[in-house]
């Protein structure tokens, strides 16, 4: 019995909806966000199989490691995709309400998504070039920017209250599987003002922390040449992009899962879950490829003052019940 229990969870952190099937879904968004700013661009776009082939690339190049370089230097990049996909498989757990949903809480899943950024910033500043050291300066900055609004977007269904049957009811619960059913209860938080008010927040900080346009100043290909992961080849820059695909995957999820309901376990529920996780990624590609890069001073402007302050409204107005 333990043996077939054991069996069962390796299935669903290694394959099903973990590892495996993450992976699988982050480069197939890849590829929907290269087409898609392809065609806005009027060009053909790659091929569907082009970001695993460039994975599979990376991974049979050589390894360069920089003279001044630590040992940390090689370890951050898998230590990211770990953390990226642990943090996939809980938020995966709790939507489709499988075993293990309940182990991850919102603060958990909140901190495993910070350890990839913080990696970038770790791996930029150990590689001793000045161009990644510049990078890893503006990816720190970055996530002092961008958390702090994403962190209460993310609590706002926390703290709605809904009347349900002549009652007042509150989430009041920091577990994603106690929040996807206090939305199954009380509806979804989106449809609300202040559920509106944090996924519009969540969406543009969820851009910054995937590091696209307009908050691509870690890496900023015109300026620094990949920035904070210029000295990366081989296997380490392939697990930095498969962290990215991970989390293409990852977000979206989560706010759906948070914000927009989660998955009803039924054909036409699936189907709508994967048509919203589609529209927030569409979302993020087209913010992508309408919109210039911004200056670091810019981008904290805008997450310290506009994005904090809608922040902070939804929060209240979540707590009056709107």
């Amino acid at each position: 019995m333990e043996i077939e229990r054991l069996g069962e969870w390796l299935f669903f952190y290694l394959v099903f909806p973990g590892a495996a099937f993450t992976l699988a879904l982050g480069l197939a968004l890849s590829w929907v966000d290269r087409k898609v700013g392809a065609l806005v661009q009027w060009r053909q776009g790659p091929p569907p199989g082009q970001p695993f082939w460039d994975v599979v690339k990376l991974l049979g190049k050589e390894v360069i490691v920089p003279q001044p370089a630590w040992t940390g230097f090689l370890v951050l990049p898998f230590v990211a995709c770990a953390a990226a996909l642990l943090a996939a498989t809980l938020v995966w757990h709790a939507a489709l309400g499988l075993p293990g949903g309940a182990l991850g809480d919102l603060v958990v899943v909140f901190y495993l998504l910070a350890i990839p950024g913080l990696a970038v910033v770790l791996g930029g500043a150990a590689s001793g070039n000045p161009l990644a050291a510049a990078g890893a300066s503006r990816e720190m900055k970055l996530i002092l920017g961008y958390e702090l609004p994403l962190l209460m977007a993310l609590l706002v269904p926390v703290f709605q209250q809904r009347l349900v049957e002549g009652r007042q009811v509150a989430a009041a619960t920091l577990s994603l599987e106690g929040l996807v059913r206090f939305q199954e209860l009380a509806g979804e938080a989106v449809y609300r003002p202040s559920g509106l008010l944090a996924l519009l927040v969540a969406l543009i900080c969820c851009q910054a922390k995937l590091g696209l346009v307009p908050f691509d100043l870690a890496e900023a290909d015109t300026e620094l040449a990949e920035g904070a992961l210029l000295e990366y080849s081989g296997p380490p820059l392939a697990m930095f992009k498969l962290t990215q695909a991970v989390q293409l995957a990852t977000l979206p999820v989560l706010l759906v899962t948070v914000l927009w309901g989660g998955v009803e376990r039924s054909p036409g529920g699936v189907a709508t879950f994967g048509a919203k996780v589609l529209a927030l990624v569409t979302l993020f590609v087209l913010i992508r490829n309408t919109n210039p890069r911004v200056r670091i001073d810019q981008a904290l402007r805008f997450f310290w003052g506009p994005a904090t302050a809608v922040a902070i409204l939804a929060l209240a107005l979540a707590r009056l019940g709107w």
